[in-house]
């Protein structure tokens, strides 16, 4: 019997352009620079098409011995991401995360940052979707902190 379906999302604004917030994002390579302390260690398993974060690409983020690996399953260029945990196995069976970054009218970017997996524990639903949606609510901000500092830099 399948178990229940959980779901959260988190919302963001930043001033920076969506392809700077995209860049990073997507590039499984550099997560350790910007997405500590959820992040410590990053890199890439598998090159994507386009390179090196396109469709196929699988990036390793975490820390060992908890290392995750995240392919990604859809890639719009500077608009959205999606992809799915595929190790190691945990209580959120099929998660899938999808990041959508809409340019906004002050010249930034809304951030729209979803996750949902199916509870595979009875019972851990609750727990997954709170662990899973707090990494995502750090990892966001860091982003959006990364990808500021970065346009400002470029701007001067």
């Amino acid at each position: 019997m399948a178990g229940k379906t959980f779901t959260f999302e988190v919302t963001r604004t930043s001033t920076a352009p969506p392809a700077t917030l995209f860049r990073l994002e997507t590039d499984g390579a550099r997560w350790s620079e910007w997405a500590k302390p959820v992040v410590f260690q990053s890199s890439w398993d598998v090159l994507g098409d386009p390179e090196p974060a396109g469709v196929g690409a699988v990036r390793k983020v975490g820390l060992w011995p908890v290392v995750m690996l995240e392919k990604t399953v859809e890639y719009e260029q500077d608009r959205r991401h999606v992809y799915e945990l595929i190790a190691p196995k945990t209580p959120a069976v099929g998660y899938r995360g999808e990041a959508i970054f809409t340019p906004n009218a002050s010249g930034g970017t809304d951030l729209v940052w979803r996750g949902r997996f199916t509870e595979g524990v009875p019972g851990t639903g609750p727990a997954m979707r709170a662990l899973l949606g707090g990494a995502i609510k750090v990892i966001s901000l860091r982003l959006i902190q990364a990808a500021e500092r970065e346009a400002a830099s470029s701007n001067s």
